[in-house]
């Protein structure tokens, strides 16, 4: 899905690491909450209560998820989960541009 119809969007900017990350909030009728946003290159941690939904739309970035000591790769196109109440990491490599969805 490319656009999203009928949501309403926060228009205060989250924003992290001074200005490097940041993002805004997507709320949809059902409840549901996104999140759209850039992160420029850099090194970062964050933490979740929600398990996430990382949607990479364009950039790259390597990523350690909770548990494991690997690096995956993502690029453009990719996504991958974050488990709830859980910290992981991103090395950016290019901006990234992303849309996180929060899970139940």
């Amino acid at each position: 899905m490319s656009t999203f119809n009928n949501v309403t969007v926060t228009k205060a900017a989250n924003i992290y690491y001074d200005g490097k990350v940041t993002s805004r909030v997507v709320s949809f009728a059902d409840g549901s909450t996104k999140t759209l946003g850039i992160m420029l290159p850099g090194d970062y941690e964050f933490g979740t209560e929600k398990a996430e939904l990382m949607e990479i739309l364009a950039g790259d970035l390597t990523v350690k998820l909770p548990g494991s000591d690997a690096w995956q790769t993502i690029k453009g196109g990719d996504s991958f989960d974050v488990p709830a109440n859980s910290k992981f990491q991103l090395k950016v490599s290019a901006v990234v541009d992303y849309c996180c969805s929060y899970l139940d």
